[in-house]
Order: C-alpha cells, then sequence, then structure tokens
C-alpha cells in the first residue's frame, strides 16, 4: 500500500492562505475634478471571532414534519490563558425553532476527518437540511451542480452544530499564531474541546442531551473527544457516532510484521466483488452467506496462514491462494505473486481490468477510466472525483447566497495541513483504549458504528476488529450497536443509504 494515511479524507493538495490588505471607498482630494475613486471592497482576511453571526430562518418538511429552524453561522474564539485569542474557528449551527425545554433536546456536534477536512461531507452529504443533489446512485450529474431540500435530514430529531477545524473551512490562526500548532492528535482535540466548551456556554446548551458525529479521521478525534470532554471539563455525553472511520491505523496501515489490514479488508473486497459480479455463482447468488465465508476465512484459515508465513506448507498455501480467489474475484496468480496479500490499492487497479475500469476508494461501487494499464495502482479515485466538484460548488454558493456569510477568503474543502503528528511513537496511533476509558467512566454512553460494504478506505470491519479487542467490561458492550450499509465512505451520497441513516440516527437519539 503507498505510505498514506488510509483514512485521510481526500487531502489532495496544500493550501496555502492568502494574505490581502483591507480596502475602502476613498475620495479623491486633488484638484482635479471632484469625481470619486471607487475602488474594489475586500473583506477581511480572517474573520474576526467578535463579530455577529449571520442568522437566518428556514421551514422544510423531514419525515412528514414541517420543521422551521434557525441557521447560525459564525466564528468563535479559541482562547489562550491570558483570554486572548489564537484562533477562530467557524461554525454553522442548525436549531429547530418552537423547543422550549433545551433540557431535552439533544445538540449533536459534527466534523469530518482527514485531517485537514471541512465539516462539508456530513453538512451537505447526509445530515442538514439541505444536501447536494447527485444522481440517486451517489455518482456525479452533469454540472452545474444544486442544492436541494434534505427530507432525510435528522434535524427534527436533534439540533446540529457543524465544526471545521483549524486552518479548514474560514478557520484560521489569529495574526502571530502558526497553524501548525493544531496539526497533532492532542492539539486537535484540545482545541476542538475548547470550541465545544465555549459554544456549549455562550448558547446554554449544558444540560442538554450532547453526542458528538465524526466521519472518516472524525472517528478517531471523536473518541479522544469523548474522553477529553468529560476529563477537562466535566462534559459527559450522551452518545457517540463513529461513521467510516478507524479508532487503530494499525488495523489500516501495512507494515513489516502487520497482517491485520489483510484480514480487515477482505470482507470488502468480497462485497466489491459480489458488486460487479465477479463472485463464482453460490457466493454470487448470495451476498450474506458471501460476507460470513469471507469474515470466518480471514479470522480463521488466513489469519492463520498469514501468521505461518514462509513456514505454511505448499499445500495449505495453494487452498489458501484458491479461497482468496474464490472471496475477491482476482486471478489466483495475481494473488500468488503478491504473497497472499493483496491491498485495496492494487484491489482496485485489478479487479475489472478486463473491462479497462478502475474502481473507487470511498465508494468501490463507482468505477472510472484512468487509461493507464501499466501501473499496479489507480492513477485516482473515481468515487472522490465525483463528489468534490458538486460539494465544493454548493458549499461556496450555499455560504453566500442562503446562510449571507461573507467573506473573500476561500473556505477550504480540504487543507493541507502537514505533516501531522500523532502522539503514537514505534506504534500505531490508536485512540481504542481512550474510547474505553470514556464509556467506562461514563455508563450511559452508548456508541453507534456505522460503516458502507463497499468502503476501501475504512472498511467497517476495521472498527469491529477494535471494539472486539478494546479493554471494556462485558456489561458495558451492550451499548456498542452496528450498522451497515451498501455503498461505501459517505453512505449518506447514495439515496437508499442515506434513508437508512436517517431511521438509524433516530433510534439511536431517542432516550
Amino acid at each position: 500500500m503507498k505510505p498514506f494515511h488510509p483514512c485521510l479524507l481526500a487531502v489532495m493538495t496544500a493550501a496555502a492562505i492568502a494574505t490581502r490588505a483591507f480596502a475602502a471607498d476613498s475620495t479623491d482630494k486633488t484638484n482635479a475634478p471632484p469625481a470619486k475613486k471607487e475602488e474594489p471592497k475586500v473583506l477581511a482576511v480572517v474573520p474576526d471571532a467578535a463579530t455577529k453571526p449571520t442568522i437566518i430562518t428556514n421551514t422544510l418538511t423531514i419525515a412528514g414534519q414541517s420543521v422551521t429552524y434557525m441557521a447560525e453561522t459564525g466564528m468563535l474564539p479559541l482562547l489562550k490563558n491570558d483570554a486572548t485569542s489564537r484562533a477562530s474557528v467557524f461554525y454553522i449551527a442548525y436549531t429547530r425553532q418552537g423547543e422550549t425545554n433545551l433540557a431535552r433536546r439533544p445538540l449533536t456536534i459534527c466534523f469530518n476527518g482527514g485531517p485537514g477536512s471541512s465539516s462539508v461531507w456530513l453538512h451537505l452529504g447526509g445530515l442538514g437540511p439541505r444536501r447536494v443533489k447527485l444522481n440517486d446512485d451517489g455518482t456525479m450529474p452533469p454540472p452545474p451542480f444544486s442544492l436541494v431540500n434534505n427530507e432525510y435530514s435528522i434535524l427534527h430529531a436533534t439540533d446540529l452544530l457543524f465544526i471545521d477545524p483549524v486552518a479548514t473551512g474560514f478557520s484560521r490562526p489569529t495574526k502571530d499564531e502558526k497553524a501548525e500548532q493544531f496539526f497533532g492528535q492532542s492539539p486537535d482535540v484540545e482545541s476542538l474541546g475548547d470550541f465545544i466548551r465555549l459554544w456549549v456556554t455562550r448558547h446554554k446548551r449544558w444540560l442538554s442531551p450532547k453526542y458528538l458525529c465524526g466521519e472518516s479521521y472524525g472517528v478517531f478525534r471523536a473518541a479522544g473527544l469523548a474522553e477529553h470532554l468529560h476529563s477537562r471539563y466535566g462534559l459527559y455525553l450522551n452518545g457517540l457516532v463513529l461513521l467510516s472511520g478507524v479508532l487503530d491505523f494499525a488495523t489500516l496501515r501495512e507494515g513489516p510484521g502487520n497482517d491485520l489490514p489483510s484480514i480487515v479488508f477482505l470482507p470488502a473486497f468480497t462485497a466489491t466483488a459480489h458488486f460487479h459480479k465477479k463472485l463464482p455463482p453460490d457466493l454470487q447468488s448470495d451476498l450474506s452467506k458471501a460476507l460470513a465465508e469471507s469474515r470466518q476465512f480471514a479470522h480463521g484459515e488466513y489469519a492463520l496462514a498469514l501468521l505461518r508465513g514462509a513456514a505454511l506448507p505448499a499445500a495449505e498455501r495453494a487452498q489458501i491462494v484458491a479461497k482468496l480467489a474464490r472471496l475477491t474475484g482476482l486471478p489466483a496468480q495475481f494473488i500468488e505473486d503478491h504473497n497472499l496479500q493483496v491491498d485495496s490499492s492494487s484491489f482496485r487497479e485489478m479487479l475489472l481490468r478486463d473491462q479497462g475500469l478502475i474502481i473507487g476508494r470511498y465508494d468501490a461501487r463507482v468505477t472510472g477510466r484512468d487509461g493507464d494499464k501499466s501501473s499496479n495502482f489507480p492513477r485516482f479515485d473515481p468515487s472522490f472525483a465525483a463528489t468534490l466538484g458538486p460539494f465544493s460548488a454548493t458549499m461556496n454558493a450555499y455560504l453566500r447566497e442562503e446562510l449571507k456569510f461573507e467573506n473573500d477568503l476561500p473556505y477550504e474543502i480540504l487543507a493541507g495541513v502537514g505533516p501531522w503528528n500523532f502522539d503514537a511513537r514505534n506504534s500505531y496511533p490508536s485512540v481504542a483504549d481512550r474510547l474505553g476509558s470514556a464509556m467506562s467512566q461514563n455508563p450511559y454512553l452508548r456508541v453507534l458504528v456505522l460503516g458502507g460494504l463497499r468502503d476501501l478506505a475504512c472498511p467497517i470491519d476495521s472498527v469491529r476488529y477494535s471494539l472486539d479487542h478494546f479493554t471494556l467490561d462485558a456489561a458495558l458492550r451492550k451499548n456498542l450497536t452496528f450498522e451497515q450499509y451498501e455503498s461505501g465512505h459517505m453512505m449518506y451520497v447514495n439515496l437508499p443509504d442515506l434513508k437508512k441513516l436517517q431511521g438509524d440516527l433516530e433510534r439511536f437519539l431517542k432516550p
């Protein structure tokens, strides 16, 4: 596998923060004719956290209910000990109007991952009151793009707060502060924790039921935040929604002596091969059977074979190769040549090579053509390419035209935040034990794990493995719930999955 963070939400380009000067209308006061000299107005480089937020109201129908909501768009400061600001953090919050008892009204705090991603994906993909209009199967329609009312939002069941970490969206460090100070596992959790505390305080939501919803690296972030919020501020949560993410990078990142990625990716390979009709007839006719066989084999014969390595007898090796070919749709010789371990990039390149197609990383249902059959790896991810344009265009339009938030600074959908400082040394970064600690200290903390069957970035079996192996008393394991979807990483772009997601979240948010 190529040396990148497997769950990075497509941080494709490093974004430089532009510096601009203030400009205003001025009048020519020379002896020239007394005509005004008009100069273009340029908005502030960094939105000031002291500026009042913009507020609009709107009404839409969600799950058969008429929901009137207030959308608040603004900035809050991250404060140093001397009360000066070190950064301004951008947020968009939606609160249902007519709710008089905030102690009973849930608040769900949402963010994506990257690290380096804004919260646009969860926001305009599935949870917010407006969503990007894609084809029903999640593929890209022809541009130009548009937004539609999201009748599958969860705003009828919970208020929503979307946060953009520093360097993403409009969030920026203040003058003389460096963005790099926020680029790390601990600083990221601490800064998000500071923001959440201040937002909850200013909006009088300390007594509301509170949930975190993180996607991709946001799952890693949410697990760390759950412990940090209650240990630092005494802010206890009611639940976590862990969507298409990772708790332990050992399950995703290959390395010498680490066979876990091969094991946890296999069911996703099987589900993908099934979608593209590459499995033998008995498996092709029954996805549930195929997945059950794949998981049993992955955690049994396959895991043992990998453990034995070169000591595996030739006859047994041939059997393992044949079973892997059966479960992945790949040629047996290709599996043999890759020493029984096929990484996701090679799988994406080879599964449909006979058709000249590559398959998506974030959603392996989606195919594309890169015109290069000489490589063992795809040149791009067609599933990411199908979403970047629509989400970027609609978010930029939505901010100014509907939310009325004006600023000339580029809204950073994806920002360069490298190098990212993980706390781990000589090991794989992990927050599984921090999640276990949070659940142990708060026995009412419930966790909903969501994942797409065709996610080749962060397969659901990765988090399932982590939760099967972290320290948690058996009595508290009833607080863990799993739901799987037909598509991939951003399952909400697939309309049937979006409908299921709304129901799953609505049930989870009920007391």
